[in-house]
């Protein structure tokens, strides 16, 4: 007797395309961040020729643009009207990485000047970007305070063994402590100075330097 086939969907049946989360080019990504930015400051979005005329591009390369963006299920709008974009809400852009700060503008310190609300962010990441591996180390004590490195400030380390006279490393000296200092070579010594006249310089003949200062973050209380 000839056994039927079963017409039954198998149950390694095809799984369902993953949602796109970002736009697939520099240009698209550029597009998305203009319509968050313009529907932010203005309350509704742009049009096709605005946002034609901010990347000198053509009306018909704008709607290639947002077709494609629709496609990807990253934004949607109404054909029969104006001001219709709404980007949805799980699109991800480069400038709101967890480690990106938006960039509000410029104020003084001494006497006041305006504050202007900027578009811009600022990037840690691309901040403190090195060639070499980064990492971060809480401080603990004063003796670089004059260097504005106080107790419980983060420093950024680029792990980089070959420092410059005057770099601030951090060096494993021959108890075997490590220590935050300025680093000076010297005829037949290193000297690794603090930045506090309450401490003396550490001389040594052979420091591990196990890193260079890049940058310094602190959070106010």
């Amino acid at each position: 007797m000839q056994k039927r086939k079963s017409r039954g969907r198998s149950s390694g049946s095809s799984t369902r395309k993953p949602k796109a989360t970002h736009p697939a080019t520099p240009r698209q990504r550029q597009i998305v961040t203009f319509i968050r930015d313009y529907t932010h400051k203005n309350g509704y979005s742009p049009t096709y020729d605005e946002i034609a005329a901010e990347f000198d591009i053509s009306k018909v390369t704008v709607f290639e643009h947002l077709t494609k963006l629709e496609d990807l299920g990253l934004l949607t709008k109404d054909p029969h009207k104006a001001r219709s974009l709404v980007l949805a809400d799980h699109v991800e852009l480069p400038d709101e990485r967890p480690s990106c700060i938006r960039l509000l503008g410029r104020i003084a310190a001494g006497r006041p000047i305006e504050a202007i609300e900027d578009s811009r962010v600022v990037d840690l990441e691309t901040m403190f970007h090195s060639s070499h591996p980064t990492y971060a180390l809480e401080v603990r004590g004063d003796s670089m305070i004059d260097d504005h490195i106080a107790d419980g400030d983060y420093v950024i380390v680029e792990n980089r063994p070959n420092p410059y006279n005057g770099d601030i490393v951090v060096a494993l000296v021959e108890n075997g402590e490590a220590t935050l200092k300025r680093f000076y070579r010297e005829k037949s010594r290193i000297r690794l100075q603090p930045a506090n006249p309450k401490y003396h310089p550490i001389y040594t003949t052979n420091p591990h330097i196990q890193g260079v200062v890049i940058g310094v973050i602190r959070r106010t209380q």
